[in-house]
């Protein structure tokens, strides 16, 4: 019998491919989020559901299920990993975030780092339709 050929590179279960995935962190894996942004998370999830409730309440129970069926539709529509990123408007202009003022507006950002790794668009479609695991783009060198 052949012996195989290929090199298993998951220890414990978990893949180590630290050319690919860059390498891993222990402090990310033990420390949650900051405080302040686990709060910013769940109040805006608060403040969500207090919408979906005052429009239920007020025009029928019919308006949020249609918003939330155009939300994850809207979500799930992007491009290909590739040079152009998917910037995903129609979603920002239906939950609002086009009036929102980030970071990213008055600062740089992260993507035009000179840091940045360019995306691997093989390995980025191979991850979308589940052929390989790991993130689509690895971000940072």
């Amino acid at each position: 019998m052949e012996a195989s050929k290929t090199i298993a590179h998951e220890i414990g279960g978990v893949r180590n491919d630290a050319f690919r995935f860059g390498l891993q962190g222990v402090k990310s894996d033990i420390v949650g989020s900051h405080p302040l942004e686990s709060a910013y998370h769940s109040t805006k999830v608060r403040q969500e559901e207090m919408k979906r409730k005052v429009l239920a309440n007020t025009y029928g129970s019919a308006l949020p299920m249609k918003l939330e069926l155009d939300r994850q539709i809207l979500s799930r529509f992007q491009r290909p990993p590739g040079a152009i990123p998917s910037s995903m408007v129609g979603l920002e202009a239906l939950t609002g975030g086009l009036e929102d003022f980030a970071f990213e507006d008055y600062l740089n950002d992260p993507k035009d780092s000179e840091s940045f790794r360019p995306v691997d668009t093989y390995h980025g479609m191979e991850v979308r339709l589940g052929l390989s695991r790991g993130p689509v783009c690895p971000s940072f060198i």
